[in-house]
């Protein structure tokens, strides 16, 4: 093979350790193959004074992505999976799903070890509804302050004493090396993670069979079976970043167990429900789950 593949990406930091480890595994499968990073401002990296849910959710960080592939300065874009709206626009399609890093949140402070050892009124830093809905659960007395930039930016924001605490994602902490800086993996009992929350996806243009080939080496089976599911249910729940909406699922013996969430911020109401079956009903289950959601009351919850 003499080729060169391009990687449509974002300049964050944490963006770029997803597209270098998507080159880095593509070469070492195709030694003749060279990989070429293509960095892009999407934007959700320029608005950084507004929560994602007033200014069109996740799906700000790869529109401009999807239209480097359409003009052909890109052959794929590498995503953090729960940035990747439900709905593929037509004309890409997702292409491999990579091995899960830890889907947890974690509890980030400079002077506090837990949630539970917050003191009274403490601020806490988050702009995703989901968390926001589950910490107000566990400690309705925090001051809840937005918090928005790339990974390095929040703890910096952090560090000069804008908060007493942060919520973050222990798979881009990890990622980028600051592991240490993790007071407390926050349970799922605590805080159901994101849909698809430590995942690297890469999305390709429809039917390109030569790059499908090229990155199905790089697909991880259990975690494509665990973000289906988790896709399928928010899908059904036509769930974006506006509303607060978690899922997280596990796989253990062929058999797939699958944990949804949807809330209400203001009302502080929280539904959950679980279900379980056999991997290969894996995108079934998700919609099985969401359904005994909307049964549940589900719709109007998130309708507020």
């Amino acid at each position: 093979m003499n080729k060169t593949i391009k990687i449509a990406t974002r300049k964050s930091p944490l963006a770029l350790w997803q597209a270098h480890h998507v080159k880095d595994r593509l070469e070492a499968l195709y030694p003749d193959l060279t990989v070429e990073l293509v960095k892009m401002i999407t934007k959700g990296d320029q608005i950084l004074n507004s929560p994602l849910s007033k200014i069109g959710g996740k799906g700000l960080f790869i529109k401009e992505l999807e239209v480097g592939m359409m003009e052909g300065k890109a052959d794929i874009a590498v995503h953090s999976m729960k940035d990747v709206p439900y709905e593929i626009p037509p004309g890409f399609e997702l292409g491999a799903i990579l091995k899960r890093e830890n889907p947890f949140d974690a509890f980030v402070s400079n002077h506090f070890d837990s949630i539970t050892n917050l003191p009274q009124g403490a601020k806490v830093g988050t702009c995703s509804m989901r968390r926001i809905v589950q910490l107000k659960a566990i400690r309705p007395d925090l001051e809840i302050l937005d918090l928005r930039g790339n990974v390095n930016t929040r703890l910096q924001k952090l560090d000069d004493g804008e908060y007493d605490a942060i919520i973050l994602a222990c798979a881009g902490l990890i990622r980028l090396q600051f592991e240490d800086r993790i007071k407390q993996q926050i349970s799922a009992e605590q805080s159901l993670p994101a849909v698809g929350q430590g995942a690297v996806g890469i999305e390709i243009r429809e039917n390109d069979k030569e790059i499908l080939d090229l990155i199905k080496p790089l697909i991880d089976v259990e975690t494509t079976y665990r973000v289906s599911a988790e896709r399928a249910m928010n899908a059904r729940l036509e769930g974006g970043c506006s509303v607060p909406i978690a899922g997280y699922s596990t796989v253990k013996d062929n058999q797939i167990t699958l944990t949804g969430l949807v809330g209400n911020v203001d009302t502080g109401v929280i539904l959950k429900h679980q279900v379980a079956g056999h991997v290969d009903d894996a995108e079934l289950l998700g919609v099985e789950l969401a359904d005994e959601l909307i049964a549940l009351g589900a719709r109007d919850v998130l309708k507020g």
